[in-house]
């Protein structure tokens, strides 16, 4: 069996997975989609790193706030196709993704990035582990 023969009731457990995933997805992106969204993500954020005695964020410019937007309006339409449309091959990008974006945040936090990354970090690691450690066997399914 192929992906493109899958159909989205095939694997019900990995789907949900997948479902999942989108819906923290939005849950944490939306709010950077767009620059008025994200100016009072990025205060709420930075006050939140204050509180817990972590370091603070940087100050806004111009290219961080349009690639903040772009990330987040990607993400939200990934989410949405991954909500409406889950396919077991979204998980498998899904978790390819979710790699790349841990290795980001990696990189972030040995630059000295705010330390409140480690939270995202973590959970970004999770949601890839289980996509992709599960997507061998939803594929052959």
């Amino acid at each position: 069996m192929t992906a493109a023969t899958l159909t989205p009731a095939t694997q019900p457990a990995y789907l949900r997975l997948v479902r999942a995933s989108a819906v923290y997805d939005l849950v944490v992106t939306a709010g950077f989609a767009t620059p008025w969204t994200f100016a009072l993500l990025h205060t709420a954020l930075d006050a939140a790193s204050g509180a817990l005695g972590l370091r603070g964020f940087p100050e806004l410019d111009l290219m961080q706030v349009f690639y903040a937007n772009l990330m987040g309006s990607v993400v939200v339409v990934w989410s949405l196709l991954r909500l409406v449309r889950p396919q077991v091959i979204h998980g498998l990008f899904d978790g390819i993704a979710r790699v790349l974006f841990t290795a980001s945040m990696i990189s972030a936090l040995a630059h000295g990035g705010p330390e409140i990354l480690w939270g995202f970090l973590v959970v970004e690691a999770a949601w890839g582990a289980a996509q992709l450690g599960l997507w061998p066997r939803a594929r052959r399914a």
